[in-house]
């Protein structure tokens, strides 16, 4: 059985999220890009505390895409260390999960 994930980056512009957004789509390493904002983001950064308004991407597919999906995050991500993270999908109706099964390359 194929393991589901959600995986999250953030960035400062809206159209950057896009861009990421439909590249990943494009490329059908995700089935799925939602993005949320502006939200605002609190956080260390090289020894400061820093505030910005940023633009957050939610994107579904399979774990098995997880390094691909990273490596072309990377690729056009204007950060240095761009926020980059998966969490499992436990639980999710079955027609909605065989939906991120038939919209993303194999694995």
């Amino acid at each position: 059985m194929e393991e589901y994930i959600q995986i999250t980056t953030t960035t400062d512009k809206k159209r950057e999220a896009e861009d990421i957004a439909k590249k990943l789509i494009e490329k059908r390493l995700v089935s799925c890009a939602q993005i949320l904002g502006p939200i605002k983001s609190i956080y260390w950064w090289k020894g400061r505390i820093e505030e910005s308004e940023e633009w957050m991407i939610f994107f579904k597919t399979k774990k098995g895409l997880f390094k691909k999906v990273e490596s072309a995050i990377k690729e056009i991500h204007s950060y240095e260390v761009p926020e980059i993270i998966a969490v499992p999908i436990l639980e999710g109706s079955k027609d909605y999960l065989n939906w991120i099964e038939s919209e993303t390359q194999k694995s």
